[in-house]
């Protein structure tokens, strides 16, 4: 079996971006996974190579498991889909805290894109896991999200989805129809591809996590898009514009003295571990700030707040124990 393990290991990390699409969750998605390759060792021995390749035949034991966790799960969203947006005047009523498996949870770039390969194929793959395109697949039923995900971001043939989800041709194109229906009346929200080596968008970052460090909200709120986006999961407060983001931003409460921007690789967007110095001056993890970029500006900040659970995932940010300079 140890020859076995050898030949799937290699397709842990592009099963596991399928599943990640798939389930909204980058914990679900590792779980995902480990069942999948945990059911395909322990049957190696039946697979029969005339039956299909091995990365079909892979794709089959993973829709079925994200099929099957799928089955009693309510819909992950984002912040934006749950409700109206906050004007941010006054204090913000961020609400009680919406469960952790009604949110899309962010996931490291490590764990679904590969460390090389096509740059154009790896750029539909980061456009792919962003946090709004992951959200706006969570509208579709279960199996029309499989097969989109097969034909229309893995670049399958409806032939070869069709064997993967033991469906025929004709029914895996009737459901591609109507997912892409269904994807195009759903809004993403503001965004474009990220590009880590284009000058202009490193300029933008490196401006906007500046101004975010200073404090300087009046250059902090030059640099985000009229139409821009503010959430805060888990609570289902958030704001759109740059008028109610200025005016949350300048709330006492909202002040960030001294807090500083780690960046981290997370959804194929440009990301953050926000750090916070501690009594004695020494910085730890307050919160990971995933944002969208467009038109030259940024487009949407998303700020996770249970980094309790993401630090397992994604590893403590350098120079988490540095106290402040």
């Amino acid at each position: 079996m140890t020859g076995a393990a050898s030949r799937l290991e290699p397709y842990r990390t592009e099963l596991t971006g399928y599943c990640y699409r798939m389930l909204g969750s980058g914990f679900e998605a590792e779980d995902a996974v480990q069942e999948t390759l945990l059911r395909a060792w322990r049957s190696f021995d039946r697979y029969d190579e005339r039956r299909g390749s091995l990365r079909t035949w892979l794709y089959r034991i993973a829709t079925n498991v994200c099929l099957d966790m799928l089955r009693s799960a309510q819909r992950r969203a984002l912040a934006m889909d749950l409700g109206p947006a906050a004007d941010g005047s006054g204090p913000p009523d961020l609400g009680a805290p919406r469960p952790e498996a009604g949110w899309v949870q962010p996931v490291p770039d490590a764990l679904v894109l590969p460390a090389d390969g096509d740059p154009e194929r790896l750029a539909v793959q980061r456009e792919t896991v962003r946090l709004a395109f992951v959200a706006a697949l969570q509208h579709l039923p279960p199996r029309q999200r499989a097969v989109l995900i097969l034909c229309d971001v893995l670049c399958w043939k409806a032939a070869e989805a069709a064997q993967a989800l033991d469906s025929t041709t004709a029914s895996v194109t009737s459901a591609l129809q109507r997912a892409r229906t269904t994807l195009k009346a759903v809004s993403p929200g503001l965004g474009e591809p990220f590009h880590p080596s284009d000058a202009a968008q490193r300029d933008l970052l490196a401006r906007y996590c500046d101004a975010f460090e200073r404090h300087d909200v009046a250059a902090l709120v030059a640099l985000i898009h009229e139409d821009a986006t503010m959430s805060m999961p888990p609570f289902t407060w958030w704001l759109r514009g740059r008028g109610a983001i200025r005016r949350a931003l300048l709330a006492p409460e909202a002040s960030c003295a001294g807090a500083r921007l780690v960046p981290v690789a997370a959804n194929g967007s440009p990301a953050y571990w926000q750090t916070r110095p501690g009594p004695d001056g020494v910085h730890a993890p307050f919160a990971l700030v995933v944002l969208d970029l467009f038109e030259g500006l940024v487009g949407g900040s998303t700020t996770f707040l249970n980094t309790d659970r993401l630090l397992p995932l994604f590893g403590a940010p350098p120079g988490r124990n540095q106290a402040l300079a």
